[in-house]
């Protein structure tokens, strides 16, 4: 079975996380910042999401973080799969 720190390891050396500081620590992760349509088409929404190994940084709601030089308040975690990779509700502060 391969370790998910493995698979974000080689995700980082080929340009495809960006850096997260918390608590000092910087730490490569996978964010997402989608469009999506909201109030039928007037409007369009941001839904922040990180997505980052458990083992590496351990987060929970209310926590503030900085994601490619802008500021994030963690909203919710959830657990992937196993436990080991998790996913973070995030709001721009």
């Amino acid at each position: 079975m391969m370790d998910v720190g493995a698979l974000y390891d080689a995700a980082a050396s080929s340009g495809m996380l960006v850096p997260v500081t918390f608590g000092g620590v910087v730490v490569m992760a996978d964010f997402r910042a989608p469009d999506e349509d909201v109030l039928d088409g007037l409007g369009v929404s941001r839904g922040y999401t990180l997505r980052y190994p458990q083992s590496r940084l351990t987060l929970k709601p209310g926590d503030e973080l900085v994601v490619a030089a802008a500021s994030y308040r963690v909203r919710e975690i959830t657990q992937l799969g196993d436990g080991s990779e998790c996913r973070a509700s995030l709001t721009r502060l």
